[in-house]
């Protein structure tokens, strides 16, 4: 998420609202990350408009949970984007909905006092847009998401000329694209996964299942429109690859027979080298239909030797473990497999920076930020235009919350304060702060469990009243630790009595602290684990 002020009308406009999705490691029980929104709450009445360039989750999906807390604002985007959002809104019934307007690239707007411009770029999902904002000092361009459609390093010609028509503007800023600054050269032209993908299907013998990202609709209608002439039946599996199909039928990107679709269960009535299906689980995602299917838990499809699979997607950071696993439950059943190390099956939606490079040097603007990626492809970014000779100076690599300022259209100042940047998370119904405490208990909970002590103390004398119950959970197994459990017995008892003597009221607070850190040291002594331990105390 990104605001844009402009200070000739006081106007607050904000490109994107996505979320992050979160590692169990890291953030146990967190369902998402979202951007903080409390400067845009404070500014609610400036803020004119939410401009999306793109359907990902990562820059629509934090709408239902941020929009309504700055006022719900109208949301500027294209049709298939737009027709994403209100789907996803259907998820959420009870929130505040915004006024949905449907933008064409080439078409400016005014939003609020201020004037914007919307340009087509290339990225791996239809109806991907950059925005350009005028100001009285010269106009700020956002990019979104982008790669260049190109031919071995050649710009298409319609990306000369979407390009050289906004380096014709006086631009003074440029915020860009990052994911991929890391990689050197131009990526691999989506063209050339097509072709590959349909010389796949023209030429494989048996049955062929491709995995691939639900939003790839472009890659998806290719391959389906491929089948199709070839004669061959698709089976999708996967809901949300049935529900962006959905999408694209209803914006008239997909244009095939009803009959070319057939459900699972009717593969048998056709041969197997006519039968294509789609599916959902590149990723290795335990609960997918691909996972279902290479671990014998689809209802309907079973594999065999005959089979190719092929996985059009990259590896997602984070996921090696999982597509391993995937890989290695499809080769048990003597299957082909394709993946993008052995083809060119898949290619990023994101520029290398050969393509960063040439579309800066188009824009022309005097001032530059690298954004939408991780702080080393920032730097990555930067390093890359200041050697192509850009210069450095004119460069500002931002954190989350820093606020900059372009003054008369000469001058980049860069405020030491910066704006609440602290993420928030959606906890089940919960939307806030992430609470540091809650997910250190968390992950302690998961690395070593807990150790519950439930005493009954007499308040007149601090002695205990029966022998303590004890419940462990995730630490050890109480039916085959009975010496540990006893020798814990006799110190909990010690322990309380011990702090009880002489004390008169008998405080069970400070009994409970003292019970805790005494019970953690021992247990860690005997088992080299620290579970979370918690003393129940009730006083008699």
């Amino acid at each position: 998420m990104t605001a844009v002020e402009v200070g000739a009308t006081g106007d607050i406009l904000v490109f994107d609202a996505g979320f992050q999705f979160v590692s169990e490691d890291t953030s146990p029980g967190v369902d998402y990350i979202l951007p903080n929104t409390k400067y845009l709450e404070k500014n609610a009445a400036r803020v004119k408009g939410v401009i999306i360039t793109h359907g990902h989750l990562d820059h629509i999906g934090g709408i239902p949970f941020t929009l309504p807390r700055f006022g719900t604002p109208p949301i500027y985007t294209q049709n298939l984007t737009s027709i994403m959002i209100q789907r996803r809104q259907e998820e959420y019934p009870d929130v505040p909905k915004s006024e949905m307007i449907t933008v064409e690239v080439g078409q400016s707007v005014t939003i609020g006092s201020t004037r914007v411009k919307f340009f087509p770029v290339t990225h791996s999902i239809p109806d991907s847009m950059g925005v350009s904002v005028e100001t009285p000092q010269g106009n700020v361009v956002i990019t979104g998401d982008l790669k260049l459609d190109h031919d071995d390093g050649i710009p298409s010609e319609r990306e000369v000329n979407t390009w050289g028509t906004i380096g014709k503007d006086k631009n003074i800023f440029f915020i860009a694209d990052s994911t991929n600054a890391e990689k050197d050269g131009f990526s691999i032209p989506e063209k050339r996964v097509i072709q590959t993908l349909e010389d796949i299907i023209k030429t494989v013998s048996g049955r062929l299942i491709i995995g691939t990202f639900a939003s790839q609709f472009e890659r998806m209608i290719h391959i389906m429109e491929t089948a199709e002439k070839l004669g061959k039946k698709i089976v999708t599996e996967g809901r949300s690859i049935k529900n962006n199909l959905e999408i694209a039928e209803k914006t008239g990107l997909l244009k095939i027979s009803k009959d070319t679709l057939i459900p699972a269960q009717d593969i048998g009535n056709y041969p197997p080298d006519k039968i294509v299906i789609l599916s959902t689980g590149a990723q290795g995602e335990e609960f997918a239909a691909l996972m279902r299917i290479a671990t014998k838990q689809h209802k309907y499809i079973t594999l065999n030797e005959r089979d190719t699979i092929v996985l059009s997607s990259s590896v997602i950071p984070g996921n090696e473990i999982a597509v391993q696993k995937l890989k290695d439950n499809l080769y048990r059943h003597g299957v082909t497999l394709i993946h993008y190390r052995s083809s060119d099956v898949h290619s990023t939606g994101h520029g290398n920076t050969g393509e960063l490079v040439w579309i800066n040097k188009q824009v022309g603007a005097k001032f530059f930020m690298p954004a939408y990626g991780y702080h080393s492809m920032l730097r990555c970014h930067a390093k890359a235009l200041e050697q192509s000779g850009f210069p450095r100076e004119n460069i500002i690599i931002p954190d989350n919350g820093t606020v900059i300022d372009i003054e008369d259209g000469e001058r980049m100042n860069v405020h030491k304060q910066k704006v609440p940047s602290a993420p928030m998370v959606v906890d089940g119904f919960t939307i806030g702060d992430i609470q540091e405490v809650v997910i250190r208990d968390r992950q302690s909970l998961a690395k070593d469990g807990m150790f519950v002590i439930i005493a009954s103390v007499n308040l007149k004398t601090g002695k205990l009243r029966k022998s303590p119950d004890i419940i462990s959970r995730g630490f050890i197994y109480l039916r085959e630790s009975q010496n540990l459990l006893n020798e814990a017995r006799v110190l909990i008892k010690k322990t309380i009595e011990d702090s009880t003597q002489n004390m008169n009221p008998v405080d069970l607070d400070y009994v409970k602290n003292n019970l805790t850190d005494v019970l953690a040291g021992f247990l860690f002594a005997r088992t080299n684990k620290a579970p979370m331990v918690i003393p129940v105390l009730i006083g008699m």
